[in-house]
């Protein structure tokens, strides 16, 4: 294979995924602001050039990641929020189930991509970069409030909380776990789903 044929690679080896994975890992682990391209070039062992050969700022490594896992979040909405999404696959469902079924997204989403959901907790809107990710969660709380209001509405889940309660509360939940949960433990992310939707919404639903 010759020269030109190889994806272009930063010394020693990584690819623009590699060293995104090892740059959040340093934002995570010093904060994003306290984190300069020469700290991320030396935990890399490359040069700060080497770094713009993949990523034009700081601030692109941190929208990429960011972004990561916005979409992966969005896409649980996206799937199920509808009823009648996915070639009407949820048609018919309540909509409990339908939100049912975003929780054990959004657990799978934060075990999948648990370094960059753990960077985008800890956004507080210092940069415009932030700013931009923070009015997508705000949308995908607002259309979460949403799924938990027509569940009540149609005698699903109970009314007599609050909805916007109901989904900060659920939320608040799912993203603590990026506090003490760590890969390869007891719980695989199938049975760490199933318990958040034990406590965070069986409670919550009506008999019917």
């Amino acid at each position: 294979m010759s020269e030109n044929q190889n994806p272009r690679r930063g010394r020693p080896g990584y690819d623009q995924q590699g060293m995104l994975a090892i740059a959040v890992a340093a934002f995570n682990e010093y904060g994003y602001d306290a984190t300069s391209m020469g700290a991320l070039a030396e935990r890399l062992g490359v040069s700060k050039s080497a770094i713009y050969h993949h990523f034009a700022s700081k601030d692109e490594i941190l929208d990429l990641a960011l972004d990561a896992a916005l979409s992966a979040l969005e896409a649980a909405v996206e799937e199920v929020a509808q009823p009648e999404s996915v070639g009407g696959r949820d048609a018919g469902r309540h909509a409990a189930d339908r939100l049912e079924l975003v929780l054990r997204g959004a657990v799978h989403v934060l075990v999948e991509q648990l370094p960059a959901v753990t960077l985008l907790l800890r956004v507080r809107g210092n940069t415009e970069v932030e700013r931009r990710a923070l009015v997508r969660r705000r949308a995908f709380d607002q259309r979460i409030t949403a799924l938990v209001a027509e569940a009540q509405a149609e005698g699903s889940l109970r009314g007599d909380i609050d909805a916007s309660v109901v989904a900060r509360l659920a939320f608040g939940m799912i993203n603590s776990i990026v506090e003490w949960y760590r890969p390869g433990g007891r719980e695989d992310s199938d049975r760490l789903a199933d318990d958040v939707v034990a406590v965070a919404l069986d409670g919550m639903r009506t008999r019917q």
